[in-house]
């Protein structure tokens, strides 16, 4: 555990000079509710008709609307974060409260091949990106990647949105959000 210091003149705990620890910089921030958003892509050297891929993500937010641009945190080296390298094409698609599941395939570690948790799901491959856009998502983005950043252990990847949609099919569902390490439903009032 890091140590402690008391700052002069007070009770205030100073963190080790360091910074903190894994653990409480994951504690403190699991108190902060994100959206849920699946990042997918469409790798066209991946077999004889390419392949898709996906990865849920709650570290993605917008940036800027003039021009418009959204940022995404991938863990550097991650299958994602490679093939955003290579590919600068990719899709975000912002999960309801309903698809707890598809969040979890998504995010599982070891889990079988994108192709297969692709398979069953429903989608539509996007015009402008050729990745696969999740049916029953709050909305859709298309992007093209602007900028790359890597900062500690993870790329932030800068998107322009070249298409946003609302699709049809979530009715009135909330967003999913991620809040003390799980898939929560914000409640509507």
């Amino acid at each position: 555990m890091p140590q402690k210091t008391t700052a002069p003149h007070t009770d205030v705990l100073l963190p080790h000079p360091e910074g903190v620890s894994n653990d409480e910089f994951r504690a403190a921030l699991s108190r902060l509710a994100a959206g849920v958003v699946l990042v997918t892509a469409h790798d066209p050297d991946d077999g004889p008709r390419g392949a898709d891929a996906g990865m849920t993500a709650t570290s993605f937010m917008s940036v800027s609307l003039d021009p418009p641009l959204v940022v995404v945190s991938l863990r550097t080296g991650s299958r994602m974060d490679d093939l955003l390298e290579e590919q600068p094409m990719w899709a975000a698609s912002m999960l309801s409260e309903h698809q707890v599941r598809i969040a979890g395939r998504f995010s599982m570690k070891g889990r079988i091949s994108d192709r297969l948790l692709f398979e069953d799901l429903p989608h539509r491959r996007g015009e402008v990106s050729g990745a696969p856009l999740i049916e029953g998502a709050l909305t859709v983005l298309e992007c093209r990647t602007e900028q790359r950043i890597v900062t500690g252990d993870h790329t932030l990847v800068v998107g322009r949105v070249l298409t946003a949609a609302v699709p049809g099919g979530s009715g009135d569902a909330g967003p999913l959000a991620y809040f003390r390490g799980k898939y929560r439903q914000l409640g509507h009032g």
